[in-house]
């Protein structure tokens, strides 16, 4: 990554709110749903903030309010908490955080890479700053605080509940799922992911969410070993051919 050139404080942070701007705008109704089915959920209002401060991943959270709301073992919530947010996992190979200067910059760095911040770092490879990527992060964190907040209050406002509303994960998932395959590369892993939950379905009904994600990741390992062994089949009789 090439340093950015030296600037003023005021300007990095007016540069990083100008490049978020956009995304940060994407979290506005995301965020109010999430907290309007918070105050659906018969959970207390403050659980909103609560979860957008200390778990921060949108869909984490939307499916956190589900399995509490349900009474779901604190056990299943970590683990499907844990496979739902590994990919976040993979994005510290390639997000610029040696340019955060600090520890407690740094953790907090670490803490607020969503898929958001990650892509926005993926779009500008260069140029980043301490100052730009953390104002940059916290303008993500406090515009989805923000909007959970007014979600809550307008749901503590409306004489009855809203049908349909606890659908928005499963809607959110559905299109993550067709935005990541509009390849026919990407095709595999979505049959894999129904073949996931159909195994689930059978092998576990009680658990059949957590099941499904750790039966799909298993999917997911064999398919990757798959095609690496079918490369290097493939570079091995090419090298036969060439001599």
């Amino acid at each position: 990554m090439r340093a950015a050139p030296a600037t003023s404080t005021g300007r990095e942070i007016v540069e990083g709110l100008r490049i978020v701007a956009p995304a940060a705008l994407g979290y506005v109704p995301l965020g109010i749903a999430f907290g309007l089915l918070v105050a659906q959920s018969n959970l207390p209002w403050w659980m909103a903030p609560a979860l957008s401060l200390t778990a921060y991943s949108g869909s984490a959270e939307l499916l956190l309010v589900g399995l509490a709301s349900a009474g779901t073992p604190l056990a299943t919530i970590a683990v499907t908490t844990f496979l739902v947010n590994s990919r976040h996992v993979f994005y510290a190979f390639s997000f610029p955080l040696k340019a955060v200067r600090g520890p407690g910059a740094r953790l907090y760095s670490m803490y607020a890479l969503v898929d958001e911040a990650y892509a926005l770092t993926v779009a500008r490879p260069q140029g980043w700053t301490h100052t730009r990527l953390l104002a940059m992060q916290v303008a993500l964190q406090s515009t989805w605080v923000a909007s959970g907040l007014v979600g809550v209050g307008t749901g503590s406002l409306l004489p009855g509940r809203i049908e349909g509303l606890d659908f928005a994960l499963c809607a959110m998932f559905i299109t993550l799922a067709l935005d990541a395959a509009r390849t026919r590369a990407e095709v595999p892993s979505v049959l894999l992911a129904g073949l996931a939950m159909i195994l689930a379905w059978f092998l576990a009904p009680g658990q059949w969410l957590l099941t499904s994600l750790g039966v799909f990741v298993g999917l997911l390992c064999l398919r990757h070993l798959w095609v690496r062994a079918g490369s290097w089949r493939t570079r091995d009789e090419g090298g036969q051919v060439r001599s």
